[in-house]
């Protein structure tokens, strides 16, 4: 008999040969049907996670497998509900402003230790602790002292949490946030195993960063191919994983459907757009489309010319793109143009618009030239400047097409550059060379600030350079205010400020586009397009 791990890593050899374009054919063992065995999950992720540090991870990619290697105080339902997870329930003093967690005794760490609140008190502090340089120090924004240890004014260990006793977490608010819990649900939140968790030193060993507390455990990474997860058997609701195994493949958008329709893959992360109409009349009842919180936008470099100083110029390359012939004729999958920041299916919020959003396409590419000409560009001397994207087929075409609109509504030279993802995400970060970019953003939670946080002066997700410090006042009375209407009002006005600013192009809305094939049970679409492996099966026929 082949031991499991050597039999595990004959499949990964011959997943890796596929990959890379091999004439072989992959035989999946204990079953006749396209899967690795019956109780292995195969999924499709577009990219490849940058880090699996719950504090330091950036990307979508990453945030879905960590949600399946850990788990925080509380998780979402199949429906997107809220529900417990380490913590079995809680409760919330009249005026909000502090929590206190009730652990479950039987949630464990994947090594067999009990985990106790010191660990979520550990991983809180190196979240805010300056020294992690942690990327959403933000998601405690609201908990007592967290602004000032950002900022280096106070130690990790003031912050308002604490550990009443082993199960018992008390959280201190500064104000009362109506999206606290749906915060905890993000990664970033999650708890860490800590042989000493009183160090607030910032420093994490890996050893340290391996024991997980989720529905799984990591397996095995092999760059630029896959990860795969076990199941975690100490995990508290570990009966009711319901598979083993979870291999994540890392896949272009065309290839995971030509893996999909070999059986290859189970779930594809996407379905890229010239391929969606095919599959929806080839296989409409395994097309999952759900409308979703996300926004795909193009950044400007607010920090260096061209754009830093130059308004007008901003807007007439936001008013020269056709939206709605770019999710008519290129994405073509449902999805919304985006004439504002934030999408429909946001909580006790109406989406605010650009002034420009009635104009006849006409009128507003008649409007565009003037502003273009405004802002000291035309004829004689066009702009030239580069827009950089992420390398994948599905991104270019989005690229050429704004390309084409500006250049034949404008007369702008665009250079395109695709870079990987990792550098395009270092380039952008850095500020220096990266003029115009494109990126998306996915709300973690349903609240409108899970979009406008992007506009905030010094957020670590303000990836722009852009600062307002009529937005910053409009957030910091909405942080303080109680009146959920009252507080919407205030949100609402700093969606208007700083879509007037024009820091961002919005292009179109997402709606989240899934293959899920047969042999799968348990898929439930949600607005937030999350999709833990724990809640999906083999299917019983």
């Amino acid at each position: 008999m082949i031991p499991g791990k050597i039999l595990r890593l004959v499949t990964y050899f011959v997943i890796a040969l596929i990959m890379l374009g091999s004439s072989f054919s992959l035989f999946y063992l204990g079953s006749t049907s396209k899967s690795t065995s019956s109780m292995t999950l195969n999924r499709g992720l577009n990219g490849e996670p940058e880090s699996l540090d719950p504090q330091k991870f950036r990307s979508t990619q990453a945030g879905d497998i960590l949600r399946d290697l850990r788990e925080g105080l509380v998780v979402f339902d199949q429906q997107g509900q809220l529900v417990g997870g380490v913590a079995s329930h809680w409760t919330v003093t009249a005026d909000g402003h502090e929590y206190v967690f009730y652990l479950r005794p039987d949630a464990r760490w994947s090594n067999g230790e009990q985990i106790t609140a010191e660990h979520f008190v550990f991983a809180f502090r190196r979240l805010v602790n300056p020294q992690t340089a942690a990327t959403y120090p933000e998601y405690l924004s609201m908990v007592e002292n967290s602004g000032a240890i950002v900022n280096r004014q106070m130690p990790p260990e003031s912050l308002g949490v604490r550990a009443s006793d082993m199960r018992t977490l008390n959280i201190e608010l500064l104000t009362a946030t109506p999206y606290f819990l749906q915060l905890l649900t993000h990664p970033s939140t999650f708890p860490l195993y800590s042989k000493n968790p009183n160090d607030t030193s910032g420093v994490y060993s890996q050893a340290e960063l391996k024991v997980t507390n989720g529905a799984y455990d990591l397996d095995m990474w092999v760059p630029g191919s896959m990860i795969s997860l076990n199941r975690n058997e100490n995990y508290w609701n570990n009966s009711n994983s319901g598979f083993d195994n979870v291999i994540y493949h890392f896949l272009d958008e065309s290839t995971e459907i030509r893996r999909y329709r070999a059986g290859d893959i189970d779930v594809t992360g996407n379905v890229v757009s010239g391929m969606f109409q095919v599959m929806k009349d080839e296989r409409p009842a395994e097309l999952e489309v759900s409308p979703f919180l996300a926004v795909y936008y193009f950044g400007f470099n607010l920090i260096q010319p061209p754009f830093s100083e130059n308004l007008t110029l901003r807007r007439a390359l936001s008013m020269a793109i056709d939206r709605d012939a770019l999710v008519k004729y290129i994405t073509g999958r449902g999805e919304e143009p985006a004439y504002g920041w934030i999408p429909s299916g946001i909580d006790n919020y109406s989406p605010q618009k650009f002034d420009y959003f009635e104009l006849s396409k006409e009128a507003r590419e008649a409007e565009s030239r003037r502003l273009y000409g405004d802002a000291g560009y035309g004829t004689e001397n066009p702009l030239i400047f580069e827009l950089r994207y992420n390398t994948s087929g599905e991104q270019r075409k989005i690229a050429l097409a704004v390309q084409s609109m500006w250049t034949d509504v404008l007369g702008a030279e665009v250079i395109l550059v695709n870079e990987e993802f990792k550098v395009l995400i270092s380039n952008i970060q850095a500020m220096e060379v990266t003029q115009l970019f494109r990126l998306s953003w996915t709300a973690d939670y349903n609240d409108a600030y899970a979009f406008l946080q992007l506009f905030q002066s010094n957020n670590p997700s303000n990836l722009t350079g852009y600062s307002s410090p009529t937005v910053d006042a409009l957030f910091s009375q909405a942080s303080i205010e109680l009146d959920i209407d009252k507080r919407r009002v205030l949100l609402e006005e700093a969606e208007r400020v700083a879509l007037a600013d024009h820091p961002v192009i919005p292009l179109y809305f997402y709606v989240s586009k899934h293959l899920v094939h047969p042999r799968i049970d348990g898929w439930k679409s949600n607005i937030l397009d999350i999709h833990y492996s724990k809640h999906l099966s083999p299917a019983r026929h």
